[in-house]
């Protein structure tokens, strides 16, 4: 395991990532077979929720590991008076954010601030909540909206590529707070709400619905897009975006917004599931209507 923490600090990420983004997107069928029939070995990858339930039939690696599944025969209950999980995967940490700390693992936090890269923006949650999932490489890799918001802002922040993996957030501080990652900011009815997407090593991109590939950009500067006045209107449960490699995902609500349940650590996460209740009284609201349907993908 020591090695495996030196090595995450002497690699190169983005050299290595280049490699991959070009990797995982050959077509030529004895490649990408060998690649998917490996990982669904490997990681016990169950294919029969997937609308292609054949590995094979997807026509690059990084088109099998970004798959559709069929969620709308799981049974979910959407209201808009929850929060409703944005990913499969497990709460890597979940709470109530104090003095700007964000608890990364035992022994380990880092600020809010430091991870949005805006103190008046991360002032917005102090006393509130926020939940962390870890999507491992056998996951579903799209993210969902976790309640119904509308788009602001988003904020590419550069940085390295560790691993979040769990055994990497023990280990590294600040992991979060220095990978690259992209910033989405939404207002809800209840009050603001922030869904950070981390990259993280061999992290070949990440996709939003609105903006195409937001990473990898392989910029050293901070890179902000106004969404303002733009009207995009996103529904409780609608896809908002894909990785196209294992990582995490972190939501964040001011204290009066919303109370998440209390879940223990490395409980698992299916996209849909209620993790919380949200505030009715909030006085944040922006519009009176709810959001009834979305139209729009990754393609």
């Amino acid at each position: 395991m020591k090695l495996a923490i030196l090595l995450q600090y002497v690699l190169p990420h983005h050299f290595l990532t280049r490699i991959a983004n070009f990797l995982v997107r050959i077509e030529y069928p004895p490649f990408k077979n060998f690649l998917i029939g490996n990982a669904v070995r490997k990681f016990k990858i169950d294919m029969n929720e997937a609308v292609v339930d054949n590995p094979f039939a997807y026509k690059s690696f990084n088109d099998f590991f970004t798959r559709r599944l069929r969620l709308n025969e799981r049974n979910i209950d959407l209201t808009q008076d929850c929060v409703i999980a944005p990913a499969d995967g497990k709460v890597s940490q979940m709470g109530r954010i104090y003095d700007d700390a964000i608890v990364q693992a035992k022994e380990h936090a880092f600020t809010l601030c430091e991870l949005l890269g805006d103190q008046q923006a991360a002032e917005k949650y102090e006393k509130g909540w926020f939940l962390n999932i870890y999507l491992s490489p056998r996951d579903y890799h799209r993210i969902h909206m976790p309640m119904t918001g509308r788009l602001v802002e988003t904020v590419y922040i550069p940085g390295r590529l560790f691993s979040v993996a769990p055994w990497a957030a023990r280990a590294i501080p600040n992991l979060f707070s220095r990978n690259e990652r992209l910033v989405c900011h939404f207002e809800t009815r209840h009050g603001p709400m922030c869904v950070v997407l981390v990259g993280a090593m061999l992290v070949s991109g990440i996709e939003t619905i609105w903006g195409g590939d937001e990473i990898p950009v392989f910029s050293s500067s901070i890179l902000r897009k106004d969404y303002r006045g733009k009207e995009i209107n996103l529904a409780q449960f609608s896809e908002i975006a894909r990785f196209n490699f294992g990582s995490t995902v972190i939501c964040f609500w001011p204290s009066d917004a919303v109370t998440l349940f209390d879940f223990e650590l490395e409980s698992k996460t299916a996209v849909g599931q209620k993790l919380g209740e949200v505030t009715l009284e909030n006085s944040w609201c922006f519009y009176n209507t709810i959001i009834n349907k979305f139209g729009g993908e990754v393609k």
